[in-house]
């Protein structure tokens, strides 16, 4: 295909994206789907992050990665973000009710750290769906923190007020100057998969025993993203690393397939259960065979 031909089908495909988007949440065309998190010493499911998904009757289903960063460029994301934000703190109460505390993560994208209202966003869902705050984690990209520092420090040290935990995303990526951290009320730094992917070689362990000791350093818990194999998941632990998720535990699932996965133990210990949070004790085979993604896993 000549050049000019393939950037104008380019074009036509953003255009059609950007128009069916636009109606996508009316339609009822977007879900969220939640990949499992998992403590690594403990082998003990501890929660799940939510994970936006798009289902399109022309296109198929659309990859987060190119409908995201037009849900962003358009001002959708604000919409979206809050509805996902809702469904997340929803599914969780649910959880919370049916015995199992456990968190779920869910990702703040900076238009929506820009929001005026949005501690007061985050704090009706919370209220609306009866979810402790502690049960709800917000994810931001470290792009966001170094470009708005002044600005991301006040609205997260606003909405940690509110009892949520908070993650930094893609943690290393990019950047090498982490003295910005002790500016943040953060509870957690998510190591970046390629990091993951690269703990072959002398320089990939380096650079995550490096980051497990500046979390630590500052009192952070540390999840790694992309955890894909036994070996991964044993290497992580001894380093230190207290989380994570990825393919090994299981790919993102659906609502009612995840809840699934959780009922079961929380009948068993139902007329058993002591206060507070307990973790989900299962078998990594269990997630982990939940392997056929029927939504494009992340």
């Amino acid at each position: 295909m000549p050049v000019g031909r393939g950037l104008h089908a380019a074009s036509h495909l953003r255009c059609g994206l950007e128009a069916a988007l636009g109606g996508a949440l009316a339609r009822g065309e977007l879900s969220v789907a939640y990949q499992p998190q998992f403590d690594l010493g403990r082998r003990s499911l501890t929660g799940a992050e939510a994970l936006l998904r798009w289902s399109h009757p022309q296109f198929g289903d659309v990859s987060p990665e190119t409908f995201i960063p037009i849900a962003e460029r358009t001002g959708l994301i604000a919409p979206i973000g809050e509805w996902v934000l809702r469904r997340a703190c929803e599914e969780a109460g649910r959880w919370h009710r049916a015995g199992r505390a456990l968190r779920v993560a869910v990702n703040l994208s900076p238009r929506q750290l820009r929001q005026h209202d949005l501690v007061g966003v985050i704090a009706g869902a919370l209220r609306d769906s009866d979810l402790p705050a502690e049960c709800l984690e917000l994810e931001i990209t470290e792009g966001f923190a170094i470009a708005s520092l002044d600005l991301a420090a006040e609205v997260l040290n606003e909405i940690h007020a509110l009892g949520v935990k908070l993650a930094l995303d893609d943690f290393g990526k990019g950047y090498s100057n982490a003295s910005y951290l002790h500016r943040f009320a953060l509870d957690r730094l998510k190591i970046d998969r390629s990091f993951v992917r690269d703990m072959a070689s002398p320089a990939g362990r380096e650079a995550i025993l490096a980051t497990v000791a500046l979390a630590h350093g500052l009192r952070l818990e540390v999840v790694a993203e992309g955890v894909e194999t036994e070996p991964q998941h044993a290497l992580l632990a001894r380093m230190g690393c207290a989380q994570g998720q990825g393919f090994l535990y299981g790919h993102a699932v659906a609502a009612a397939s995840f809840r699934a996965l959780i009922e079961p133990a929380a009948a068993r210990s139902r007329s058993a259960r002591v206060p507070g949070i307990a973790p989900v004790n299962l078998r990594l085979s269990r997630l982990g065979a939940q392997r056929q993604d029927p939504i494009m896993g992340v």
